[in-house]
């Protein structure tokens, strides 16, 4: 009996001693942000809008090769119009980053903190994050994948948590085809 107990307080020290021995890695990669692009989408009843916004800083951080973190800041200045040129192009750029939609001269960044991640395949996670927009944090759950030296996420954003409220039927009543939509995507693809 005392050999029996001997042997597993014997077992329980050399394999505490073999995992502090072997901690886990931790890595912080940070995102190439001229190399990165988000892309956004939104839509209307008409039709829908289609643009960018450049990230300002990032990083993914990964133990022993999984994705555990991960935080981003997005430069709300560059905002800008795809799917338009001229006058309308500028129109809808100004109209974007006035009070009516992000207001960046109050709020020229946005922010995404990841909070919670959980693997769903091999190179694959649903991560939970806290977004900010316009001075205002909610949680939002997207799918993240990576390969690599390169991630991509798809997100959709709910605009009227943020109080981006302009030609939004979740405020205004009546706006027939004037409505915008409460929701929409954006396309992250970086490179680290």
């Amino acid at each position: 009996m005392r050999k029996s107990i001997l042997s597993i307080a014997m077992t329980v020290v050399f394999s505490g001693l073999a995992i502090a021995n072997n901690p886990v890695k931790e890595e912080k990669k940070d995102v190439k942000v001229s190399e990165s692009t988000v892309t956004w989408k939104a839509y209307k009843v008409t039709g829908s809008h289609t643009g960018t916004v450049d990230l300002k800083s990032g990083a993914l951080m990964f133990e022993d090769g999984k994705l555990s973190g991960g935080e981003f800041e997005v430069d709300m200045t560059s905002l800008v119009s795809t799917d338009l040129e001229g006058e309308y192009k500028g129109k809808l750029e100004g109209h974007l980053k006035s009070d009516d939609f992000f207001g960046v001269e109050k709020f020229p960044t946005s922010s995404i903190v990841f909070k919670n991640i959980k693997a769903t395949g091999k190179n694959s996670y649903e991560v939970t994050g806290d977004l900010t927009v316009k001075g205002i944090t909610k949680p939002v759950t997207f799918d993240v994948s990576v390969y690599g030296s390169k991630a991509t996420a798809t997100l959709k954003v709910d605009r009227a948590q943020y109080d981006v409220k302009y030609g939004s039927g979740s405020f205004f009543d009546d706006l027939g085809d004037k409505t915008i939509y409460d929701e929409f995507d954006l396309v992250v693809d970086l490179e680290f």
